[in-house]
């Protein structure tokens, strides 16, 4: 009974039905056109494989706040790429170190916390150069990938312009703390 229910939807092969005049059937091959790189998208680009897909993470803004990050913009060459991550590290890392620090009510407050977050600055950049080494010590240069910076010249150059990035960040910071009052 089973073996004839599973003829009728033509789930087992004609060498186990018996059948030798019928031929075998040739497996459904499914062709997934080719994209380019997106930051959302199913494991393996197999929408058959199961993921964790939620409606946040598969809808469109999400995937367009996403693509706009300078880390995934097109367009970008690595070094602006890093600079712009290291401005936006450098200016925003100020606060709390002004804010929350141990000098905070002191009249230092300001340049402490700008020479704690060139220091912090210094740190991560030192992170950045250790996982490119680790991760990108092959001659892989002829590799090509989605993100221009995900090889080991693309990450010098990240490298290079997330500390000049994250200097020009907190300077900036620090020079609107220093010059300009705030009312209130």
């Amino acid at each position: 009974m089973i073996i004839d229910k599973a003829n009728k939807f033509n789930l087992l092969s004609t060498a186990e039905t018996g059948a030798a005049t019928a031929k075998p059937n040739k497996p459904l091959e499914i062709k997934l056109p080719k994209r380019n790189f997106d930051v959302v998208s199913p494991f393996g680009n197999d929408p058959f494989v199961g993921h964790l897909a939620t409606p946040v993470t598969t809808s469109t803004l999400t995937k367009t706040y996403l693509n706009l990050l300078p880390a995934y913009k097109e367009g970008l060459s690595p070094l602006l790429r890093g600079i712009n991550i290291g401005f936006s590290h450098g200016y925003f890392l100020l606060g709390p170190f002004v804010q929350l620090g141990p000098l905070r009510n002191s009249e230092v407050a300001n340049f402490v916390g700008f020479v704690s977050t060139i220091s912090l600055i210094i740190i991560l950049t030192t992170c950045l150069l250790i996982y490119g080494f680790v991760t990108f010590s092959k001659n892989d240069n002829n590799e090509k990938s989605s993100i221009n910076f995900l090889n080991s010249k693309g990450w010098n150059q990240f490298t290079s312009g997330f500390i000049v990035g994250g200097f020009g960040g907190a300077s900036v910071a620090y020079a609107l703390l220093k010059f300009v009052s705030f009312i209130g």
